[in-house]
């Protein structure tokens, strides 16, 4: 995977990605996101009314709108106003997003930075988010033992071990918890994967067992309520969970 990282150091560098200093509406004419007004997304998502909320993370809350200009519906996420991001810090992230463009990732639309308002313009996925997909459609199948065979990748055609198909499917169920504290920490994940890659199974010997016989499993270690990490400034803050938007 290349992933590209540009710094406000690196825009300066470079006149071509140069993000000229904000203007006193906090606009910028070298991003090519569109501007918006807050005006105008205050009347996409009718004063942010509450039956248009879709979600909310560490950084702010993510609503459901339609923009009267071209009765586009949009994903619109209002960031939180006491961040300690600047006006500047924000328009490189909003430049850095708008030059994202992959099949797996939420395209960027526009930006708006109305006095102390910091609001991005995503498009709008109608089939819901990651977090959707893996707590309402996944977490039902782990409750039916019947159905952890039908999770399993039709390729093997049923060769592997129902041991190490129940060890994995234990981890993933880990990492879905509606809790975020919940969730083992990626560490373990990784670690707990790496042991299954090294097992040795024979399917002659160790053939599918009946959801009766499922062994019980020790989770990977989850992360306390209390783990801290530092920032870039020094600071200490919470591990918080990134949502699609």
């Amino acid at each position: 995977m290349l992933m590209v990282f540009i710094s406000p150091d690196n825009l300066k560098k470079n006149p071509s990605l140069k993000v000229k200093e904000a203007s006193s509406d906090g606009r910028s004419n070298q991003i090519a996101a569109h501007t918006f007004a807050f005006r105008e997304l205050a009347a996409a998502t009718k004063n942010f009314r509450g039956d248009c909320l879709l979600g909310e993370g560490g950084f702010g809350r993510v609503y459901k709108g339609r923009l009267e200009s071209t009765n586009q519906i949009v994903a619109i996420k209002q960031l939180d106003r006491n961040g300690l991001q600047g006006n500047r810090e924000f328009l490189v992230e909003v430049l850095m997003l708008s030059l994202l463009h992959h099949p797996n990732l939420v395209n960027l639309i526009g930006y708006c930075a109305d006095g102390d308002q910091r609001l991005l313009v995503y498009e709008y996925m109608p089939l819901g988010s990651l977090e959707d997909h893996l707590h309402v459609q996944a977490r039902p199948l782990f409750r039916d033992r019947s159905k952890l065979p039908q999770m399993a990748d039709p390729m093997l055609q049923g060769q592997y071990p129902a041991r190490g198909l129940y060890q994995a499917l234990a981890i993933a169920s880990m990492c879905v918890q509606e809790q975020p504290t919940m969730r083992p920490v990626i560490a373990d994940v990784v670690t707990a994967l790496n042991y299954l890659a090294l097992q040795k199974y024979d399917p002659e010997t160790q053939p599918i067992q009946s959801s009766s016989h499922w062994a019980p499993l020790t989770p990977p270690r989850t992360r306390r309520e209390g783990d801290r990490k530092p920032n870039a400034g020094g600071r200490y803050e919470k591990y918080q969970t990134k949502k699609l938007y």
